[in-house]
């Protein structure tokens, strides 16, 4: 199932954008295998809730082991991709870097993830998701005016800038060798990604339709047409309603056709819209704004999202393999992509996965404990 069915892709286990890079290309039909360290704990709770490892099977291998590393690069000979999310000179001192896979398999798309990038001052240190999107400026950005920063857990730069940035460079290489006949490798940078994702804001800077400082801009709080209201019940209401139609609906919708300030008077509408959205329940707002144009929506929690009718209506969130998770997107006509393994433990498929890449000696390989 797929677009990508028939793609073989090794990928060498990490945390965070590098396994949800193998899982997206895995939901979208890619013959994924995810090379474990033997005897390695789960990261996040049970190997079965680490939903980043769905869809593909583990091979236990390990890589300070002469045979385990053989066994990588006979995988690497066999692949269309390998991904690795190590600091910069990991994969080299282990002998899987670049050159010694791309040597044995001209064509591969080798997949660097990586926070700082391969190269630059920060290169070889560590880092999590909030602070490279610090250095980028993307997380001065978010906030009310008058407040800190207000972190984004870490959708935008570990996933945002970072994972989905991987699966771009690692398709776009894999279509450019399609002519040429050759791969590369693709060093995908969360710094490098997360500024990219600020490109219309800093056209807008440069515009002087953005200000450089937080809550005081169109999509940051700065306005009261798009923000953030908490409702009766103590939960919120989001609204969008940039264009003057859409604000127009909602003042409308609102009960406030008439006597509403002007959006030449943010601070006394601001309050207005306060006020008002305060008097109902969320749920209340929720019927009164459904099916209109006035780009209202309610926040609703992880649990209450799942059940959102538009979203189980798309089947937006799925159950599988007795958890509910995200089914796979984008959406395809012809080949759409499946969940169609749960995720493994390490090792659990090492026996099976090697045999169905054409490797021979696997039972010696267990014996050495170069594999498990």
């Amino acid at each position: 199932m797929g677009p990508l069915q028939g793609l073989r892709v090794v990928e060498l286990a990490g945390i965070g954008p590098g396994p949800f890079a193998a899982m997206l290309l895995s939901d979208l039909g890619a013959d994924v295998l995810r090379i474990d360290r033997p005897g390695a704990p789960p990261v996040f709770g049970r190997p079965e809730t680490d939903l980043l490892t769905r869809g593909r099977r583990s091979v236990a291998v390990d890589l300070k082991h002469p045979d385990g590393v053989a066994t990588v690069l006979a995988l690497a000979e066999r692949a269309d991709v390998l991904l690795e999310g190590f600091r910069p000179g990991v994969t080299e001192r282990l002998g899987l870097g670049p050159e010694e896979c791309l040597a044995r398999n001209e064509r591969l798309v080798y997949g660097r993830m990586t926070g700082w990038g391969q190269d630059g001052p920060l290169a070889h240190t560590a880092g999590h998701d909030v602070g490279y999107i610090a250095v980028t400026g993307a997380l001065h950005a978010i906030g009310r005016a008058g407040g800190p920063p207000q972190v984004p857990v870490n959708l935008l730069g570990d996933f945002g800038g970072g994972a989905m940035y991987l699966v771009v460079g690692v398709l776009a290489a894999l279509l450019e060798s399609r002519t040429s006949g050759r791969g590369q490798v693709v060093d995908a940078a969360i710094v490098d990604g997360t500024a990219h994702l600020s490109t219309m804001l800093l056209g807008m800077l440069a515009g002087g339709l953005w200000q450089d400082q937080r809550g005081v801009n169109l999509l940051d709080t700065g306005v009261p047409w798009y923000d953030v209201y908490e409702t009766a019940d103590g939960r919120h209401l989001a609204v969008g309603a940039l264009e003057p139609q859409f604000f127009t609906e909602l003042i409308d919708r609102l009960g406030l056709t008439g006597t509403a300030p002007s959006r030449d008077d943010p601070a006394a509408l601001r309050a207005l819209l306060t006020d008002t959205i305060r008097t109902r329940s969320r749920d209340e707002w929720t019927a009164v704004f459904t099916g209109s144009d006035a780009c209202v929506a309610p926040v609703l929690s992880y649990a209450e999202a799942r059940e959102h009718p538009h979203l189980r209506a798309r089947g937006t969130y799925v159950e599988s393999h007795g958890i509910t998770q995200p089914a796979p997107a984008p959406r395809f006509s012809r080949t759409p992509g499946a969940l169609d393994r749960p995720p493994p433990r390490p090792g659990q498929h090492t026996r099976e996965a090697l045999t169905d890449w054409g490797l021979t000696g696997v039972d010696e390989l267990i014996a050495k404990g170069a594999i498990s």
